[in-house]
């Protein structure tokens, strides 16, 4: 893969790709999100993401806003574990109005106190609402069990309590102490050189002062497997079954993505999907999936059914496991895996905002982005033997933890 990679006089980086479209992406990707907060702090880098835009020492909300809608662009953003997020997609005529803009929220935002007021508003709104969707807060109910005590397991949106607490003071040390020079990506896919988008990068983030990083995350130890049962007024009882992976840098890992697409990936002739949709049509919604942190990771099954199909759903993932564990994918089956794999990946990258993204988080991560036939190689290097070896050591069921929503008895 051809691309234009440089560095700011700042430590921030830059990575850019040509690519012949009117229409350009561009973001930046901040190496903080979640997990760099104190448990006081819960909420905060979510909180900061969404009132970026509510003012700059020269632009309010309003015009914030519609500096890239009203030449039909699009601007947005959002918060992980680890990451804070803002991008856009816009006519490759606007690059300078696009990364002007960047730089006006990341470096003059004003944090009017009218428009935190509303923005907790919103924020509690937003809490409330996802607490009302079970199946994406059980997703948030297992990390939270899985990683008890530590700050990777918090949610991402924070409590309530803690939302009305944050004034902007509390906002200014955050940012200073946690949104680092050497932290920051600014990423890129559209019709300009490398030379020019260098030249808009160093024009409007190169004043940004030296900040660079001088703490480190702390890293999770713990692996003790557990069972929790939950009784909620749902239509449909939740499940999900799973534990710790491998981090962002183990070697394994691309093993793991590899493994998660045969169990139950994106195709509908996974293993999953087969045995609990297609012959046993006792599970609608079904997903596995396989999440890689700094320092660890997390696997998941999660799949929704009727509370009287409960015990057979768990029963039939566990002999499919076992099957992955005791039997080594045949020539057939682990050819047609990777095909599908590379194939997801392949069309991936036809979408050029996903593509941006994957740039930036790749050189946030390994400084490095690697082609489609690097990666190739790797995948196709992968044996059954290690599909196994890597089934046996992630999917053990003694160290798998369950959380299960269950149907309320007057459902």
């Amino acid at each position: 893969m051809e691309y234009f990679s440089a560095l700011l006089s700042n430590g921030i980086r830059l990575v850019h790709q040509y690519v012949d479209s009117p229409v350009a992406h561009c973001g930046v990707i901040i190496n903080t999100g979640s997990r760099d907060e104190t448990s006081q702090e819960q909420g905060m880098a979510h909180f900061i993401e969404h009132t970026f835009f509510k003012g700059t020492l020269k632009r309010k909300s309003f015009h914030i806003l519609s500096r890239l809608e009203d030449v039909g662009g699009e601007l947005n953003a959002y918060t992980t574990k680890e990451e804070t997020v803002i991008h856009a997609s816009f006519l490759t005529e606007y690059y300078q109005r696009t990364i002007e803009l960047f730089s006006d929220i990341l470096i003059n935002s004003t944090f009017p106190d009218h428009e935190l007021k509303k923005e907790k508003d919103v924020i509690i709104d937003e809490i409330n609402s996802y607490n009302d969707s079970p199946s994406e807060l059980i997703f948030d109910e297992f990390e939270e069990l899985i990683f008890e005590g530590h700050p990777i397991g918090r949610n991402i949106l924070g409590t309530p309590e803690n939302v009305k607490s944050f004034t902007r003071d509390n906002i200014h040390l955050f940012m200073a102490q946690k949104y680092n020079t050497d932290q920051m990506v600014i990423c890129s896919v559209g019709k300009i050189t490398g030379k020019r988008f260098f030249q808009l990068a160093d024009r409007y983030f190169s004043h940004l002062p030296v900040n660079y990083r001088n703490f480190f995350r702390s890293k999770f130890t713990g692996n003790t497997a557990r069972i929790k049962s939950v009784e909620k007024d749902t239509f449909q009882a939740h499940c999900i079954i799973g534990g710790l992976a491998y981090d962002v840098l183990h070697p394994q890992r691309i093993g793991l993505v590899l493994l998660n697409s045969v169990l139950g990936g994106q195709s509908g002739n996974s293993r999953l999907n087969m045995a609990l949709r297609e012959k046993n049509g006792i599970a609608y919604n079904l997903e596995t999936s396989y999440s890689a942190y700094s320092d660890t990771g997390t696997i998941t099954i999660y799949f929704g059914t009727d509370k009287d199909n409960m015990e057979k759903a768990i029963s039939l993932i566990k002999r499919e496991i076992k099957i992955l564990q005791n039997k080594m994918l045949g020539v057939i089956q682990i050819s047609k895996t990777k095909k599908q794999l590379l194939g997801q990946l392949a069309m991936s990258q036809e979408n050029h905002e996903d593509l941006m993204l994957t740039l930036g988080k790749s050189f946030l991560t390994y400084n490095k982005m690697d082609g489609l036939d690097v990666i190739y190689k790797k995948i196709n290097a992968i044996t059954p033997s290690q599909i196994r070896d890597i089934a046996n050591e992630i999917l053990d069921f003694d160290k798998l933890s369950v959380l299960i929503y269950k149907q309320s008895d007057k459902n």
